[in-house]
């Protein structure tokens, strides 16, 4: 639970492809995370990249999310996204509902329809109708986690007579984030999910930014008819600290912005504005991405939170 002057949650995606990470490494950074302040920890879902170092990809996300999750005790846990094109969507849900299991309940459920052609052509998956097959392994995963069961034929997935158990640990399933601000995204999926996310590039990193697309996303969720406040809005930030000079990562979105930079005390009013923004929950995206760098936040959340490091606020 977040401290009760804490504006809106703040996460921390773990390295992707910045550098090669130990798997020991990867989890001492997420209980680094949780040691010094954060709300949750993200990892990203992909399985390979052409970058200027050569072809690089991270450890694969379900099976990490896992060990995070035995690794940690209070931080939400979540993949930013999961691509639904890497798995039969009945299979997904399955996965998702261990981790969940795992967590004691912390997982959030981050879906998108992916975007980088080179990972789903390397590892044999089709990259058309990218949109129309997310539609549909959306129905499966969300009603397999709400329900617990489906009989369902699409044009590109089906699944017969399917029963997900072990149920997940919450009645109605762990909460879902879809990872696009699309209007055909949205549309499928704003009267389902509990949060909608989008990329620091998409927005242009500011809090100005982000309050503009909400207002747009807000308007379409009043035309699908979702009730006002029943669907969160989050949104990646990328910060740079001392020794950053930009992160190593996938071409997606490949837009020059300026990083949120400064103090702490700095930092910490740039994520306030966000706030009131109207941003419930910040995963942010930090260059560099090292445990140095996580342990830099701990200044940085008791001046969010108005404590001193290391204090709870009353």
């Amino acid at each position: 639970m977040r401290p009760v002057t804490r504006p809106l949650l703040v996460g921390i995606q773990l390295p992707e492809v910045e550098w090669e990470v130990p798997f020991p490494e990867l989890i001492r950074m997420a209980q680094t995370a949780e040691e010094v302040g954060f709300d949750s920890v993200w990892l990203g879902d992909h399985l390979l990249y052409d970058l200027s170092v050569g072809p690089r990809g991270p450890w694969e996300v379900w099976t990490s999310l896992a060990a995070l999750a035995a690794s940690t005790e209070r931080v939400l846990l979540g993949p930013l996204v999961a691509s639904v094109g890497f798995h039969e969507p009945a299979m997904l849900a399955k996965l998702a509902t261990t981790v969940d299991a795992v967590s004691g309940g912390r997982l959030i459920v981050g879906l998108g329809a992916g975007w980088n052609e080179r990972e789903y052509r390397a590892f044999g998956f089709p990259f058309d109708h990218r949109v129309s097959r997310f539609e549909e392994a959306f129905t499966i995963i969300r009603t397999l986690l709400a329900e617990g069961e489906i009989d369902y034929t699409g044009n590109y997935y089906r699944a017969e007579r399917c029963v997900l158990h072990p149920r997940p640990t919450k009645p109605g399933g762990p909460p879902l984030m879809v990872g696009s601000v699309r209007p055909r995204m949205l549309s499928i999926t704003l009267p389902h999910i509990a949060a909608w996310n989008v990329w620091w590039s998409d927005y242009g990193n500011t809090p100005a930014g982000f309050a503009a697309l909400k207002s747009s996303v807000d308007a379409q969720a009043v035309e699908l008819g979702t009730p006002e406040g029943s669907v969160s809005a989050t949104c990646a930030v990328l910060v740079r600290l001392s020794g950053g000079d930009g992160r190593q990562m996938g071409a997606y979105g490949e837009v020059q912005v300026e990083p949120v930079r400064g103090t702490a005390e700095e930092v910490a009013e740039q994520l306030r504005a966000f706030a009131a923004a109207g941003a419930d929950h910040v995963q942010l995206v930090v260059d560099p991405i090292t445990r140095d760098s996580i342990e830099w936040f701990e200044a940085m959340f008791a001046a969010l939170d108005g404590g001193e490091p290391g204090s709870t606020p009353g």
